[in-house]
């Protein structure tokens, strides 16, 4: 049996401490160290979905409360705000106004507060859209009058 010699006996480390092996784990480090940055960004774009949203329907609610207000009190006499609040989405909180230009045609305007979704940010602004709609120039002109009797056979009994 060879005798060992002093000084050449290295001490060695566990198994899992040498090699190539030794970086196993780092990738689930660096994903843990960048997540919240991809949430983050998450939360960013579906809070500007949520904007976009938002300012569409109330240009939506805008053209269904202008729409509304110029039509003739004798064809259709509906509220302006709610058929604005009709066409929006059951959960946005909106204020309407309603007014003409003083000539033929009616004027309404929507503000829509934005709501966010980001914890801690509570104010993202409103959104405001208007829309014009002329009024018709006679009564009846949108066509909901009662139709005229045409019936030309004989009377009834």
């Amino acid at each position: 049996m060879p005798a060992r010699r002093r000084g050449s006996a290295r001490l060695r480390g566990p198994a899992r401490l040498r090699g190539p092996g030794r970086d196993r784990g780092q990738v689930s480090l660096e994903f843990l160290g960048f997540l919240p940055i991809l949430l983050v960004v998450g939360l960013a774009v579906v809070q500007l979905g949520l904007a976009a949203f938002v300012v569409q329907q109330a240009g939506t609610g805008a053209r269904a409360a202008a729409r509304t207000a110029s039509m003739d009190r004798a064809d259709d006499p509906a509220d302006p705000r709610a058929a604005g609040r009709a066409a929006m989405s059951d959960w946005i909180k909106a204020g309407i106004t309603v007014g003409g230009d003083g000539g033929g045609a009616v004027r309404a305007t929507v503000r829509v507060t934005i709501p966010s979704i980001i914890p801690g940010v509570d104010d993202f602004g409103t959104a405001r859209r208007s829309a014009t709609m002329p009024r018709p120039q006679e009564p009846g002109a949108l066509g909901f009058r009662a139709a005229p009797d045409t019936y030309e056979g004989a009377a009834p009994r």
